[in-house]
C-alpha cells in the first residue's frame, strides 16, 4: 500500500544478515565494541585511500553475506553508493560480484535509500536476496568535497568529521531477523544553506520534511517507536532538528538519537560529531540491529540524511539541496 511518500510492504522483507567495518577513530568512539571489524591502518595496506574505500566496501558485502550463511551466487541484485564521483568504489567493488548490480546515490542517506529500492523490489517478488551497501572515508571525501589533506586547513566549529567506513545489510523475502516493515521516500528540500562546512544545519530541514511525513501517513507520534534515528546531522543538526518538529507539532523526545552525534564523543575533537555515506550504514548494521535482534527495540525508524552539493556547485554559489529517505524496521515477534 501507499500513501504520499510512505510504501508500506505486504511481504516485508527481512535483514538476514549485516557487517560493518570502520577505522580507529570510530572504532575508539562510543559504539565501537558493536562494529564488526576496526582497522588501525587508514589505508589497509592499500597505496591510496580511495583503494581502502574499495577494500573495506568489498570486505563489509562478504561480511554480511558470512553472517547471513549464504553464499556469493545467492545474492540476486547489489545495490551500493558512496560519496565519490561517479559512485566510484561502489562500482570497482561490483565487478568482483557475478551479481546484477545497481549503483545508487543519496549522499549520506545512500544506506535508506538502498534499503527501500530492495524492499520495493523483494516485497514486489521481483528479487529474493539483495545485498545493500555503502561507504565513506575521511580521507576521500574531504580532498573531493572540501580541500586536500595537505593543506590542513583550521576546521569551523560547527563541521563534521567525514566516518571512515562500510557496512552492508542482506534483505531477504524469508528468514529470521528483523523485517522492513515499510519505507518513506524523501523530497529534495533546500533552506538556502550554502557552507560546505555546516551540514547538519543544511540537512536537518529534509528530516523533519520526511519524519513529519512519516507520522502523519502512519499515524503515529515519536513515542510509539522505541527508537527514531537520523544519519548524520550531528549535535548541531540534531538540536535544529528537534526545534523543526516542535514546530510541526512533534516533541522528539529520549527515544530520538543521530547517529553523527552518537558515533564519536567529545574528547575526539569531531566537532559536531560524524558525518558520511558510512556513518548511519554503520551504526545501524552495528549498533541498531544489535538491538533489534536481541528484542531490546521492537520498532525502529531511520532516516539517513544527505546533502546534495557537488565539488563545483556552493564554489559556484549555489545553495545546499538535501534529502531523507527512512525505512521502518520492525524486530522478531
Amino acid at each position: 500500500m501507499k500513501t504520499k511518500q510512505t510504501v508500506f510492504y505486504n511481504n516485508p522483507p527481512t535483514i538476514i544478515g549485516s557487517y560493518s567495518i570502520v577505522g580507529q577513530k570510530e572504532g575508539d568512539g562510543p559504539v565501537g565494541k558493536y562494529f564488526d571489524k576496526t582497522i588501525i591502518d587508514a589505508k589497509i595496506g592499500e597505496k591510496t585511500f580511495e583503494n581502502a574505500e574499495i577494500r573495506m566496501l568489498t570486505d563489509a558485502i562478504n561480511g554480511a553475506i558470512s553472517a547471513a550463511g549464504i553464499r556469493k551466487n545467492d545474492v540476486d541484485l547489489m545495490i551500493s553508493g558512496d560519496l565519490l564521483n561517479q559512485v566510484t568504489s561502489s562500482n570497482y567493488v561490483a565487478r568482483s560480484f557475478d551479481s546484477p548490480y545497481l549503483g545508487v546515490y543519496s549522499a549520506c542517506s545512500t544506506m535508506t535509500e538502498a534499503l527501500n529500492l530492495a524492499s520495493t523490489f523483494i516485497d514486489g517478488g521481483k528479487f529474493d536476496t539483495i545485498a545493500c551497501s555503502t561507504a565513506s572515508h575521511f580521507a576521500t571525501a574531504e580532498r573531493q568535497y572540501r580541500y586536500p589533506l595537505e593543506y590542513g586547513c583550521q576546521r569551523p566549529p560547527y563541521s563534521q568529521w567525514t566516518v571512515t567506513g562500510a557496512a552492508c545489510s542482506i534483505l531477504s523475502k524469508s528468514g529470521n531477523g528483523p523485517k522492513i516493515t515499510a519505507g518513506v521516500i524523501g523530497k529534495v528540500i533546500d533552506y538556502g544553506t550554502n557552507d560546505l562546512n555546516n551540514m547538519g544545519a543544511a540537512m536537518a530541514p529534509a528530516a523533519m520534511n520526511t519524519m513529519a511525513a512519516m507520522f502523519k501517513e502512519t499515524n503515529t507520534l515519536p513515542s510509539d517507536f522505541d527508537l527514531i534515528i537520523t544519519g548524520d546531522l550531528g549535535k548541531l543538526g540534531s538540536d535544529i532538528l528537534r526545534k523543526l518538529m516542535r514546530e510541526q507539532g512533534y516533541n522528539l523526545g529520549k527515544e530520538y538519537i543521530d547517529c553523527g552525534h552518537l558515533i564519536f564523543d567529545g574528547s575526539q575533537m569531531c566537532y559536531q560529531g560524524g558525518s558520511g555515506a558510512a556513518c548511519s550504514g554503520t551504526v545501524f548494521n552495528s549498533f541498531v540491529l544489535n538491538r533489534l535482534n536481541s528484542g531490546m527495540y521492537k520498532n525502529v525508524a531511520y532516516f539517513a540524511t544527505g546533502a546534495l552539493m557537488s565539488t563545483q556547485s556552493c564554489y559556484q554559489g549555489e545553495t545546499i539541496p538535501c534529502i531523507s529517505h527512512a525505512v521502518i524496521v520492525e524486530g522478531q515477534k
